[in-house]
């Protein structure tokens, strides 16, 4: 069942979200949308941290965000973009009119139900859906033991925060599933306020927020890749699963391509 507290923590950090979280590696994108599509809907889409990677994807790309301050910094990020304030449950689009829904970093907070019949019902026939999410490197010692100060309910389960969406979702079928290193070189304070973005920091007093920053200074300062260092190299994962929506299976729909100008109409999938 969702946190309402815990997923209504972000809804005001929309520029510390945007400065101090990762993006998405180009490859996420190439694995959920293949060839261009003619529209993509991010949902959930926050400040626009895998928005971006859909354009040149989609000839359409709209965002959907219930927070106002996040969609803001998409908007002066990415002016191009249909922006539009909404939630999963209840999304702000026309009936069969995307070609590609993702949701990155964002779907644990839906409800599930509700979300998957709005995804089937803005989605043409077979259209895919792509969930997406970042998570620790198993190979990574330091980041692991400040994902258990901050997460402890998921210990050391790598895939613990995709969970949900390993299982089949209703009016979809699982048909990819992949796993993106990445790495990035982060400063000691970039990191420390990336924590401090999470939910579960968010919604803490100020007490427990000063026990949690202290604890992740403690490991910075115990472990050799990060002690004394004002910057260092964070590896990380980055999940992807494609679905494709049950309409259509039958061969009666797919995805659209984008037509290059002067071009008929075409029709192909995009996965």
């Amino acid at each position: 069942m969702v946190d309402e507290v815990l997923a209504k923590s972000f809804l005001d950090a929309g520029e510390d979200y945007e400065r101090y979280r990762p993006g998405f590696p180009e490859a996420a994108a190439e694995a959920i949308i293949p060839v261009p599509v003619r529209a993509a809907l991010d949902l959930g889409a926050g400040p626009g941290k895998f928005t971006e990677r859909l354009i040149g994807r989609a000839s359409r790309v709209i965002a959907v965000e219930p927070s106002r301050p996040m969609l803001d910094v998409l908007r002066a990020k990415l002016p191009s973009v249909e922006a539009l304030i909404g939630t999963a449950e209840e999304v702000p689009v026309e009936d069969a009119s995307v070609d590609v829904v993702t949701v990155a970093q964002a779907f644990h907070w839906f409800d599930r139900e509700r979300a998957c019949a709005q995804i089937r019902r803005v989605l043409v026939p077979g259209g895919v859906l792509g969930l997406l999410w970042n998570r620790f490197d198993p190979a990574c010692a330091w980041d692991r033991a400040c994902q258990r100060i901050l997460h402890p309910a998921l210990g050391d389960r790598p895939g613990a925060t995709t969970a949900s969406a390993t299982e089949e979702l209703p009016g979809f079928v699982l048909e990819a599933r992949r796993e993106i290193a990445r790495r990035e070189r982060i400063t000691r304070t970039g990191y420390l306020r990336r924590w401090q973005t999470v939910s579960s920091f968010l919604v803490a007093d100020d007490r427990e927020r000063r026990r949690m920053t202290a604890a992740i200074e403690a490991v910075l300062d115990a472990d050799p890749h990060t002690a004394g260092r004002e910057e260092f190299d964070l590896s990380g994962i980055t999940e992807v699963f494609v679905y494709r929506s049950a309409k259509g299976r039958d061969g009666t729909g797919s995805a659209q391509r984008a037509e290059p100008a002067g071009s008929g109409p075409a029709e192909a999938s995009a996965s």
